[in-house]
């Protein structure tokens, strides 16, 4: 009894070994319910659902949230609800270029939920393992909090001047990549990651992966990507590990839940990718005032977050309902 006890309370990352396992606990449970319950039969996810499942994953974040406020104070509990916004916001592109993956593929509706499913387990690994090596950085070498700054400003200031021009993942020197070192089929085989197939050359059966494990592939290769950003930003906002890492999957795991109802609408958030921007230099330009003028209270940095990203939502969706009711 007492060596479990120890076990529990020893030190990880900053915070006590059963912090992580309450929070890993929490993770294992939605995946379960998830795939187990809720999706043990493949069907083509509706809006209505898509936004009941993310409304429950919302809600759960949130009392993760407040139990973190609870548990740690109000600085950690600001500082979680910040991240995780942000990280729901950024993770916004995610959607549309994941959208541009299932048509090249031409993934049908009812496989969906299936690849960003077993996505989400990718993203969970990927992602502590970027955290974990930002955080040895950050701990190791302080002053990388500026080359965050400094980065997160200039992505901003990119992001806001940039053109929205078509990405066509038949370009993709990543696919490319795969399809000449990978046996692929032609078509989808169902559900199926992986088949047995005959090789032509040789005659005998060999596993040949589908269009929807290429699929899955693309989906983790775009979340590195995303994360290039996401991750530096949520330093900006906080450099425990705990915060950082809970925030992010969290924000993840109801994004991919509301997938399927954003994806047919992405087209009326016109203003979101300038609102992003000034979160992003806001977020990296924080960084310079914590040190040069002194520590941004996070109740105010949370309050500036949330207005600029529901302003952007706001606008948009005014713009484009008008811009509906004339055509």
């Amino acid at each position: 009894m007492d060596l479990s006890l120890d076990f529990l309370n020893l030190m990880f990352l900053g915070k006590e070994a059963w912090l992580w396992l309450l929070f890993m606990g929490i993770v294992v449970t939605l995946l379960v319910v998830d795939l187990g319950i809720l999706h043990k039969d493949n069907h083509v996810i509706g809006v209505k659902e898509s936004l009941w499942m993310s409304a429950g994953y919302i809600t759960i974040a949130l009392i993760f949230g407040g139990w973190v406020w609870w548990e740690m104070g109000r600085e950690s509990g600001m500082n979680y609800l910040t991240g995780f916004f942000v990280e729901k916001t950024l993770a916004l592109d995610n959607i549309f270029v994941i959208s541009l993956i299932f048509t090249y593929f031409a993934v049908p509706q009812i496989y969906q939920h299936r690849v960003l499913f077993w996505g989400i387990l990718g993203v969970i690994v990927l992602r502590g393992i970027m955290i974990g090596f930002g955080t040895a950085l950050v701990s190791e070498f302080s002053w990388i909090l500026y080359v965050f700054g400094a980065f997160l400003i200039l992505t901003g200031i990119k992001m806001m001047f940039s053109g929205d021009e078509k990405k066509d993942m038949g370009d993709s020197k990543i696919i490319k990549f795969l399809r000449r070192h990978m046996r692929v089929t032609d078509e989808i085989h169902g559900q199926k990651f992986f088949i047995k197939k005959e090789d032509p050359k040789t005659g005998r059966y060999v596993r040949y992966a589908t269009p929807l494990f290429l699929a899955l592939l693309m989906v983790e290769f775009v979340d590195i990507i995303f994360a290039v950003d996401s991750v530096p930003a949520i330093f900006a906002i906080t450099t425990d590990p705990y915060i950082v890492y809970t925030s992010n999957i969290f924000a993840i795991l109801g994004l991919r839940a509301l997938y399927f109802a954003l994806a047919a609408m992405m087209h009326r958030f016109v203003y979101l990718k300038y609102a992003l921007s000034v979160v992003l230099i806001f977020i990296g330009g924080k960084i310079f005032w914590n040190q040069l003028v002194g520590k941004m209270d996070p109740g105010l940095s949370l309050g500036i977050t949330l207005t600029i990203l529901a302003s952007g939502i706001i606008f948009s969706l005014l713009k484009t309902r008008k811009e509906m009711r004339v055509s």
